[in-house]
């Protein structure tokens, strides 16, 4: 094996486990999954099934990735945030055929405690504060927070909150520039 699995995790038959991956304790990682390269998933997690998760992801402590969730790579699930992949659940009716499809761009993140509801699209590099509530997509570098969340500025690929200079700011990270379209609220960059 090339990457590490503490004794206590279980690893389903099916299950693709990129190099230097790491998962810890009490870990469940369902059949169908697929986990890039260089992802860390923390204690208490479960993935999948039929989950993929991109290379460089960190998965933290108490995470369940439902099938129907979709990461791309780099991105950041803080402690104990949650998703869903029913709308409507009732433990008396099967949807298991309703599930909607939850799609994190590359390199965004989302705080501890979040609750990511099913079918929406969290944006590149887009931020979610802890505790948010998000029932809607997130553009991309959009900074949201609260419950329902809303968003309240702007950030770069680091996750620092961008300061506009006229429609111009630039990234902490790598100095790219970034410009505000007013019309579409949008943020695009240079790279």
């Amino acid at each position: 094996m090339d990457y590490f699995t503490h004794e206590s995790a279980v690893i389903d038959d099916g299950v693709q486990i990129g190099r230097n991956c790491k998962i810890w304790h009490f870990c469940h990682i369902l059949s169908g999954s697929v986990l890039g390269a260089g992802v860390s998933v923390g204690q208490n997690c479960v993935i999948g099934p039929n989950v993929r998760i991109g290379k460089g992801c960190k998965i933290q402590n108490n995470v369940s990735v439902y099938e129907g969730v979709e990461c791309e790579e780099d991105v950041f699930l803080g402690p104990s945030m949650v998703f869903t992949n029913v709308i409507n659940p009732r433990a008396f009716i099967n949807r298991r055929n309703e599930f909607r499809s939850t799609i994190l761009k590359r390199g965004c993140s989302v705080g501890a405690n979040a609750t990511i509801v099913c079918g929406v699209r969290i944006g590149e590099y887009a931020l979610i504060g802890a505790g948010a509530v998000v029932v809607h997509d997130v553009p991309a570098f959009a900074l949201v927070v609260g419950n329902p969340a809303r968003q309240i500025g702007w950030v770069d690929k680091a996750g620092v909150r961008l300061e506009f200079v006229g429609n111009i700011a630039h990234d902490s990270l790598d100095g790219s520039c970034y410009r505000l379209n007013e019309q579409t609220m949008e943020v695009e960059y240079d790279d």
